[in-house]
């Protein structure tokens, strides 16, 4: 019991160093960037902001909502990706490789690119439909044969549908030359440029993802024991996967449509986080979320400086970070085996 205390505390001092990394992140993204804003203008923006002074304009309308969304993000694909690895019982499932971003950004390429639709809101509806289409049909392509799903096959179908969909997308560009430019940097993944308006409509269904993920934290630790395991401890497994499945499509459809298919978060954040929380979902999730906040934010900040004074979208530096880390986790599960 005292040695449970004792890692609790740990854990919590863990929480809170997390939190005030992210809090510390979050400043360093307002202020600095191609112009550099004091302190003194960051802090006058939020006590007594003035319209006349070109920085707390900026950082108003710019830095802040940038630096919001990219924690909104990251936190909303991390969450999603710890709930997916839980369920599949698979350290390399996450909205990336399962295909399900990739599901959100055709259906939103769809709707820009043919059917001529701008608003926040309504690519929102189609990030959601076309994240829910990836899952079912991964569940339903990984399902296939005597033996059920395994976390092998749904890793296979989630690969097959990922390129499946950025074909389907790239034919779409290439027929609609107009839409290109307009497309072209979103699905590189990037926070750059975005709004509140923006995020606002999305910012519902991403707290009510987060929500639910959180309280559904104790279901998480016994699905991941195993199915056989959580029948035997009275789990409904066909509740669980339904509320994981709505739970995906909330977090990863949101996180799409405001800032594109940003990858490979989901994967690395559960694992950095489990150094800390250990295996459990209700200290996992919290870490999930405020790892993958700091996460994003800072890789957002460093893809302003890497190619000095252009920047990089942020999907760039995350797939730079992300590919080593999957094929190390991919090497290391197959030692196991």
């Amino acid at each position: 019991m005292e040695i449970n205390t004792k890692i609790n505390v740990y854990r919590s001092a863990g929480l809170l160093a997390s939190g005030v990394l992210l809090l510390a992140s979050i400043v360093s993204s307002i202020c600095f960037g191609f112009i550099a804003i004091s302190w003194k203008d960051m802090l006058a923006s939020f006590t007594s902001y003035d319209e006349t002074v070109m920085d707390q304009v900026i950082v108003r309308t710019a830095r802040l909502p940038r630096a919001m969304i990219a924690a909104a993000v990251g936190a909303s694909l991390a969450l999603a990706g710890a709930v997916l690895q839980s369920v599949t019982r698979n350290p390399l499932a996450s909205p990336s490789v399962l295909g399900i971003n990739a599901g959100a950004s055709v259906a939103v390429v769809a709707a820009i690119t043919v059917l001529g639709i701008r608003e926040s809101e309504a690519l929102m509806w189609f990030a959601f439909g076309g994240a829910a289409m990836a899952a079912a049909m991964v569940y339903a392509l990984g399902s296939l044969g005597g033996e059920g799903l395994s976390p092998l096959k749904i890793i296979l179908a989630g690969a097959a549908l990922t390129a499946l969909f950025s074909s389907v997308t790239q034919g779409m560009l290439a027929h609609n030359e107009n839409g290109l430019q307009e497309v072209l940097f979103w699905l590189t993944g990037s926070v750059a440029g975005r709004t509140t308006e923006m995020l606002l409509p999305s910012l519902p269904y991403m707290a009510v993802g987060i929500v639910l993920a959180l309280v559904l934290s104790r279901h998480w630790n016994v699905i991941a024991m195993g199915e056989e395991s959580a029948k035997g401890l009275g789990q409904h497994l066909s509740f669980v996967k339904a509320a994981a499945g709505v739970i995906v499509i909330l977090l990863a459809g949101s996180a799409v449509a405001v800032a594109g298919p940003i990858g490979l978060v989901g994967i690395i954040v559960p694992h950095i986080a489990r150094r800390f929380s250990g295996m459990d979902y209700r200290w996992l999730l919290p870490f999930s979320a405020l790892i993958g906040a700091t996460l994003l934010v800072l890789a957002d900040l460093a893809a302003r400086f890497i190619n000095y004074p252009i920047e990089i979208p942020v999907g760039v530096m995350t797939a730079a970070l992300g590919a080593p880390f999957f094929i190390y986790i991919a090497r290391k599960e197959r030692a196991k085996e």
